[in-house]
């Protein structure tokens, strides 16, 4: 039996991780696995008392395709992180949830095990979520290789009143010019974050597709539209500011108007567990209070 190698990360404003980074530990203890811990989430670790040394890894070293899993303390938003640290090494996710219940996050934290056990019993499998990314020259010095989003890239106004009206081409054929606040660009598993927040549709995890979501959209007959993930969109923007904001997850930065922004899907994807006894649709169902009687 080969040793697990697994990765873990954390918001370090969560304290409340820690006890239960703890449990993880010990867990993984019994398994013999070789464990790495991300350099500020270790340290805070370190802060509350805890001696035992673990090998570190940071944003820029220490990760390799090597390793079996990519263990996500906090929420959603962690794990959006938790992204840029794996990027293209393929290392699988789970993430375990430090607060309210997450569409990625999906383990609750008293359950922090199971995660090692239910891992050990092949009761999970492998899905793979695909990536938007950005090619826009003007910002690949801001993003760097980080120029890619699990959930959404999206443009907005600036801070202002007034809206954009975003010029949108695909497969280098006009579609429609949304006057609007923003544009989002989702992926499936961006489906249930902000472009759902803005009346757009659920998607599973697993479908070959992306979504197109105006922000308050002026031009009522504006809709969600849902299109194949091969598609490649083309943005300009226009509108009485001299900038609009671009943003990939919670990655932000500026761009003059009429730069062309092109976007479509990255050429490697995400890989996240999802645990047999935590599946998308149980997750949908509690989050979204489905399959309920609530005519009471």
């Amino acid at each position: 039996m080969y040793n697990m190698k697994v990765a873990v990360y954390g918001q370090t404003y969560q304290d409340n991780a820690i006890e239960y980074l703890i449990e993880l530990l010990d867990e993984l203890q019994t398994v013999s696995a070789e464990v790495h811990i991300e350099k500020d989430f270790y340290e805070l670790y370190q802060s509350k008392g805890n001696s035992q040394a673990f090998p570190v890894f940071t944003m820029e070293e220490g990760l390799n395709a090597s390793f079996d899993m990519f263990v996500s303390f906090g929420g959603d938003g962690t794990i959006l992180r938790a992204t840029t640290f794996v990027r293209d090494l393929g290392i699988p996710i789970v993430g375990v949830n430090t607060g309210r219940l997450g569409f990625l996050s999906t383990f609750k934290k008293e359950d922090v095990r199971k995660v090692v056990q239910e891992f050990k019993q092949g009761a999970y499998t492998v899905v793979e979520r695909s990536l938007v990314q950005l090619n826009t020259e003007k910002l690949n010095a801001e993003f760097g290789d980080l120029n890619f989003a699990l959930n959404e890239i999206t443009v907005s106004r600036k801070e202002t009143t007034s809206m954009i009206t975003v010029e949108t081409y695909l497969n280098n054929e006009y579609l429609t010019s949304y006057w609007a606040d923003g544009l989002i660009i989702s992926t499936p598993t961006g489906s249930t974050g902000y472009s759902l927040s803005c009346g757009g549709p659920v998607i599973v995890p697993t479908a070959k597709s992306l979504v197109l979501t105006p922000i308050a959209p002026h031009n009522l007959n504006a809709r969600p539209l849902v299109i194949s993930d091969d598609t490649v969109i083309r943005l300009r923007v226009s509108g009485r500011e001299d900038n609009h904001l671009v943003s990939l997850d919670s990655r932000i930065a500026s761009l003059e108007n009429g730069e062309e922004i092109t976007i479509s899907k990255a050429p490697y994807t995400i890989k996240m567990i999802e645990y047999t006894s935590e599946s998308f649709l149980k997750t949908l169902r509690n989050k979204l209070l489905w399959g309920e009687d609530r005519r009471n």
